[in-house]
């Protein structure tokens, strides 16, 4: 059985959810609000992968840089670091 916490907190992880979605899906989500809602579904294990015929993909496929740079600027970035 579920105490009051566990309630209290699994409503507020739904409330965010859905005010994060309303605001996505109204087009007037900010650049903010955008970053916390990629980051509540980083810390809650939600991860996408650019298949073919995704959102993902598409978004992807509009970068003005191909995946291989972006490989190689990730990889010089993270040597730089050590």
């Amino acid at each position: 059985m579920a105490t009051d916490r566990e309630k209290i907190l699994d409503k507020l992880h739904d409330e965010l959810a859905k005010n994060l979605l309303e605001k996505v899906q109204s087009g007037e989500a900010k650049a903010s609000d955008l970053n916390v809602a990629r980051q509540f579904l980083k810390d809650n294990g939600v991860e996408g992968l650019p298949v073919e015929n995704s959102s993902l993909k598409s978004l992807v496929d509009e970068l003005p840089f191909t995946e291989e740079e972006a490989e190689e600027k990730i990889l010089s970035h993270a040597g730089n670091q050590q």
